[in-house]
């Protein structure tokens, strides 16, 4: 079973903001992997053994989104902040023609980084995501209504730490056809109901996210003239097909590949496939 050893050599980065974690494995050209809201870089255990054995440098942050362990008090943590934040560890690695590989809550940060600091990046794949005006999903709008009452976070932790519970659309159910590993899930919600600071990290992202951000992602999208890959999940219930569509139309360079089988995590659900997509889109170790 796949575990975070998949993932690599643990490292810390210093950021203007704060300090990351970041697992890496591989040699090659760089792939950096953005995941979203209350996971974190285990979100990819299954798929950067394949791909690193394919040439490829993977880089898998813990992102603070909630599932962090080092909290990040001076960091901006809205939406455009946390894709400043992305921008800037890019930047402190020296990374160039980097593939962006996003999910869920990321691929928003993404589509936000790819309309502020495009520079370093070669080309994308965005799996199921907030899109447009679905950030959030109709599902989980309460979230940042939530976040602005006192306390409601650690309410929130709590309320999700039954077992029973993680197969519920309003959890887990929705973005996995399979149930994921129990100790992958605690590893999600522990940071959050361990830590105050994690979760006040976690109110003020909440706080921030709202549609205004990915509908003027999307208006200044087309102005990203690099390869983007659609890869998204036929029966995703969070965020349709149509949305992978809808981008295909605003963004020059695009394709859109259908994942069979998946919900909105794919990484989980259909490993294999996305592994074959990121290495057949992304530059090979000889193009280097």
């Amino acid at each position: 079973m796949a575990s975070h050893q998949d993932l690599g050599a643990v490292h810390e980065v210093e950021l203007s903001g704060g300090r990351i974690r970041y697992h890496e494995r591989g040699d090659g050209p760089p792939v950096v992997f953005v995941h979203g809201l209350l996971v974190n870089a285990a979100l990819w255990r299954q798929v950067v053994p394949g791909i690193a054995a394919a040439g490829l440098r993977c880089i898998a942050p813990d992102w603070p989104l909630g599932a962090h362990e080092l909290a990040v008090p001076e960091a901006d943590l809205s939406p455009p902040g946390v894709a400043d934040l992305v921008a800037e560890f890019l930047d402190r690695l020296d990374l160039h023609d980097v593939t962006i590989v996003a999910n869920d809550t990321g691929g928003a940060i993404t589509q936000i980084l790819m309309t502020r600091s495009p520079q370093r990046i070669g080309r994308v794949v965005l799996t199921p995501s907030d899109s447009f005006e679905r950030f959030f999903p109709p599902m989980f709008a309460f979230l940042p209504v939530l976040a602005r009452v006192p306390g409601s976070m650690r309410l929130l932790t709590l309320a999700m730490r039954p077992r029973a519970l993680h197969r519920l659309p309003m959890t887990f159910g929705w973005l996995t056809k399979r149930p994921v590993p129990a100790e992958i899930v605690d590893s999600y919600l522990r940071p959050s109901r361990r830590d105050p600071a994690v979760r006040t990290d976690l109110r003020r992202f909440l706080r921030g996210v709202h549609r205004r951000h990915t509908l003027a992602a999307a208006a200044a999208l087309p102005g990203f003239t690099k390869p983007v890959l659609l890869a998204w999940a036929a029966e995703d219930r969070l965020f349709p097909i149509e949305l992978a569509h809808r981008l295909a139309q605003v963004l020059p360079d695009t394709r859109v590949e259908t994942i069979a089988d998946s919900y909105t995590f794919v990484s989980e659900d259909q490993p294999r496939r996305l592994v074959e997509l990121v290495t057949q889109f992304a530059p090979s170790r000889a193009a280097t």
